[in-house]
């Protein structure tokens, strides 16, 4: 059965969750009252306030054994969705209705007591999420064996590190038997051989059957583990569907829109040089400017080069280096090759305007093109010289190795007996 197939079988099971109209506003004071003094001295004072929508007309079902995401940007309101899902916080108005016991996980560690011991914390933890206190010891060895905690289960948890808390933590979930579980952001946590760990132990949930509900950012755990997501933007409900497409939605809001990035400055040559970059910028296949590409998507990148001194026979030697600081291409550009003979000197005001079109096989991360500028048609002689004239990012899923993206599909066969 495909991935589809049995988010489709799925979806014709009951419904576990079921979220109508739900809207949500907080009122953030613009006084902020400290003491206790402040208060008695002004003790009719209005504190005024403003309003802040977190949620607005949301509306969506979850069934039985469905692992479903939640996506959006930071302060979209997913996570106080959850936290209404998990009865933290009341709604202003909508309904939820649950069909069975809800194990919420906002926050990994929160209910712990710094100063009990790992092995107290476990069995108090869960008690506190219905296990009678016999089942609740049972379960204290296998939750610490499995966060790797065996010579600090009678530690206080004061003295543990920020690694060993969260491991901890999610140990404890893991021995949580509820029907629903709500799940915010946990896939990161400890080491590489524990991430490894927390994904296999996702995927026994899957196979289990499950009903997990999960916020994240990381959109490789949404393609792999859910078998349906949404995305939640400015309170309100952008998109839903397949994993697939909401991951895809969720990259284009997050690097489609304007970031804090600096922009590039004319004149970021050195000083001295003979000429400097006044404009450089990178396009989509539409020609619009953009500031990040998506993975697979081909752009081009655009500079503009003016002289400051007379520069004879121009050579422009151009090159992309990934975040790591390693060179993934390159190019040249020879002014002297032009055939009308007009770029054999570029004068000294006046400008030419490059642009490559790229092929773009590179794999998500930070890229950054430099650009160098030569005489006489000959690398011996610089006279230019711009670092980083373009910062962008390729966004996308997908795992894989290096720089590049050149394998398309990778078939395997049985070789035939003999």
């Amino acid at each position: 059965m495909t991935p589809e197939e049995a988010a489709l079988e799925i979806q014709e099971g009951p419904v576990v969750v079921d979220v109508e109209g739900l809207g949500k506003t907080f009122r953030i004071p613009l006084h902020r009252v400290d003491s206790i003094k402040e208060r008695a001295v002004h003790p009719f004072r209005r504190n005024p306030y403003r309003k802040l929508k977190a949620l607005e007309d949301i509306s969506f079902q979850v069934h039985e054994g469905e692992f479903f995401g939640i996506v959006g940007l930071n302060g979209s309101g997913k996570s106080t969705l959850l936290k209404i899902l998990g009865s933290i916080y009341r709604a202003d108005r909508g309904r939820v209705r649950v069909a069975g016991r809800i194990a919420p996980f906002i926050e990994l560690g929160v209910g712990f007591n710094p100063e009990m011991t790992a092995h107290q914390n476990i069995v108090l933890n869960a008690v506190m999420m219905g296990l009678s206190r016999q089942e609740a010891v049972k379960r204290a060895a296998p939750a610490i064996e499995f966060a790797g905690l065996e010579d600090f289960s009678e530690l206080k948890l004061k003295n543990y590190s920020s690694g060993m808390m969260v491991r901890l933590a999610f140990s404890v979930m893991v021995q949580a038997e509820a029907d629903i579980m709500l799940i915010d952001e946990v896939l990161a946590v400890g080491d590489a051989s524990f991430q490894q760990k927390c994904q296999d132990v996702f995927h026994d949930m899957r196979k289990a059957g499950k009903t997990i509900i999960l916020v994240t950012h990381d959109m490789n755990a949404v393609e792999k583990f859910c078998h349906r997501a949404m995305m939640i933007h400015d309170g309100k409900i952008s998109k839903e569907g397949s994993p697939a497409e909401v991951a895809e939605w969720y990259l284009r809001a997050n690097f489609r829109e304007e970031d804090e990035r600096p922009g590039f400055h004319a004149g970021a040559s050195e000083e001295g040089d003979d000429g400097h970059i006044v404009d450089a910028w990178l396009e989509d296949e539409n020609g619009e400017r953009v500031l990040n590409v998506e993975k697979g998507s081909p752009f081009t990148m655009n500079v503009i080069v003016e002289a400051i001194h007379d520069m004879p026979q121009p050579l422009f030697n151009f090159g992309v280096t990934d975040e790591a600081g390693y060179h993934v291409f390159g190019f040249n550009q020879r002014m002297s090759q032009e055939p009308s003979g007009e770029f054999s000197t570029l004068k000294a005001g006046q400008r030419v305007v490059m642009s490559a079109e790229v092929n773009n096989i590179l794999r998500p991360g930070r890229y950054f093109l430099s650009a160098r500028g030569y005489r006489d048609d000959a690398m011996n002689d610089m006279r230019m010289q711009v670092l980083r004239a373009i910062d962008w990012v390729i966004f996308g899923t997908g795992e894989g190795t290096g720089a590049v993206d050149l394998v398309d599909q990778v078939r395997v066969s049985r070789p035939e007996d003999d």
